[in-house]
C-alpha cells in the first residue's frame, strides 16, 4: 500500500478499478482496510474488499490486512512517523508473502524515506528494505520502459560516495544483473551499453581515470562471459544511441544519469524493477505526492504500467502460489 499519508491508497483503488474482474482477483492488495476504503469513498471507484483468507465472493478485491499502528497520527500530504511504520509493515508482510511463494511478484505503492527514517527504519528506499530484509548481499536498481531501460552501479548515495563504490566488481555485477533479466524476459542477446563516469569518459585520464581503471576492465571480463557490451560511452552520448535502437540497455553509474533520461522520456510509464534479490519486486518510478495526496488527482497510470510489468515477469517463471495469508 505504500505510506496512507501519500498517494499509494488512491492510486491502488484506480488501478484496481480499471483492469478487468480476473486480474483484480489475481490481484492482492496488502495494506489497511481502513485507508483503502477511504480511497474507495473518495474516488468512488466502487471497489469491494475482503479478507484474502476468506472465501472470496465473485468481484471482490483480496486484501491481506496490515493494521496502522497509531493510524490517527497519520495525516495526508505529511511525512509522519505512523506513516513511515505502515509503509514498513506492508513491505515486511510482502516479503514473508513472496518468499514463502504465496505470490508471485511484489508491487510496491510509494513510500517516504523521511517518515519511514522518523519510524525508526534506516534504510535508502524500497531497494535497501528489501536487500536487508531478504538477506540479498546486493540489489539493483533497473527502470525501463518501451522507450530506454537502463540500470546503475549505484543509487541513493551522494555523489563523493557514488564514485567511490564504481568499482570492478560492482560494474561487473551490475552489466551480469541486466543482462540476465533481459534473458529472462525474452531477449536472447541483449545488447548493454555502459556509460562512462567522467566527462567524455575522462579524457585518457585527464578528467579522471576511473574508466581506465575500473570500468573498462569489467566490461571486459563481462564481454569474455559472452555478453554482447560496449563501453564506456560518455553519458551525454549514450542514451541518445540506446533511444535510437542500438542497445537494450544502458548501465548507469550514479542515479540521476540514469533516472533523468528514464523519466524525462518515459516519465509515466517507466517501471521502476529491483534486481539481485530472492523475491521479485517492481514499483512505480514516483514518490508519495505529498501535494495532492487524498485530493482525488493521482494518475494511476504508472501503477498499472508496473503491475503489466509484473505480470509478465511473473509468466518467464511462475512459482506455484497457494497456503494462507
Amino acid at each position: 500500500m505504500g505510506d496512507p499519508s501519500g498517494v499509494g491508497p488512491e492510486i491502488i483503488c484506480k488501478a484496481l478499478a480499471a483492469v478487468d474482474a480476473e486480474q483484480r482477483a489475481a490481484t492482492l492488495v496488502i495494506g489497511d482496510p481502513v485507508f483503502l476504503q477511504r480511497a474507495n469513498e473518495l474516488l468512488g471507484t466502487g471497489l469491494e474488499f475482503a479478507p484474502a483468507d476468506s472465501p472470496l465472493p465473485p468481484g471482490r478485491v483480496p486484501v491481506v490486512e496490515v493494521p496502522t499502528p497509531d493510524r490517527n497520527e497519520v495525516r495526508p500530504g505529511t511525512a509522519t512517523a505512523a506513516g513511515g511504520e505502515a509503509a514498513y509493515r506492508c513491505i515486511e508482510r510482502a516479503v514473508g508473502l513472496a518468499v514463502a511463494e504465496h505470490i508471485d511478484v511484489i508491487v510496491t505503492a510509494p513510500l517516504n524515506k523521511a517518515a519511514l527514517h522518523a519510524a525508526g527504519h534506516h534504510f535508502d528506499g524500497h531497494t535497501g528494505l528489501l536487500a536487508a530484509l531478504t538477506g540479498a548481499g546486493q540489489s539493483f536498481m533497473l527502470l525501463t520502459s518501451d522507450k530506454l531501460s537502463t540500470i546503475h552501479v549505484t543509487t541513493h548515495v551522494s555523489m563523493r560516495e557514488a564514485t567511490e563504490r564504481i568499482s570492478f566488481e560492482r560494474v561487473l555485477a551490475t552489466i551480469l544483473a541486466g543482462a540476465g533479466h533481459l534473458k529472462q524476459m525474452g531477449l536472447e542477446r541483449p545488447r548493454i551499453a555502459v556509460a562512462g563516469l567522467n566527462p567524455h569518459c575522462g579524457e585518457g585520464g585527464i578528467f579522471g581515470r576511473e574508466e581506465i581503471e575500473q570500468i573498462q576492465p569489467a566490461v571486459s571480463a563481462a564481454r569474455s562471459q559472452g555478453i554482447s557490451v560496449e563501453g564506456p560511452i560518455p553519458g551525454d552520448t549514450v542514451f541518445y544511441r540506446a533511444v535510437r535502437g542500438e542497445f537494450d540497455l544502458v548501465v548507469a553509474q550514479y542515479h540521476d544519469q540514469g533516472h533523468a533520461p528514464a523519466k524525462l522520456l518515459a516519465f509515466d510509464t517507466t517501471v521502476n524493477v529491483s534486481l539481485g534479490l530472492p523475491i521479485r519486486r517492481t514499483s512505480v518510478d514516483h514518490g508519495t505526492a505529498f501535494d495532492i495526496a487524498w485530493s482525488g488527482r493521482a494518475d494511476h497510470g504508472n501503477l498499472l504500467a508496473a503491475i503489466d510489468y509484473a505480470r509478465r515477469w511473473a509468466r518467464t517463471a511462475p512459482s506455484s502460489p497457494g497456503g494462507k495469508f
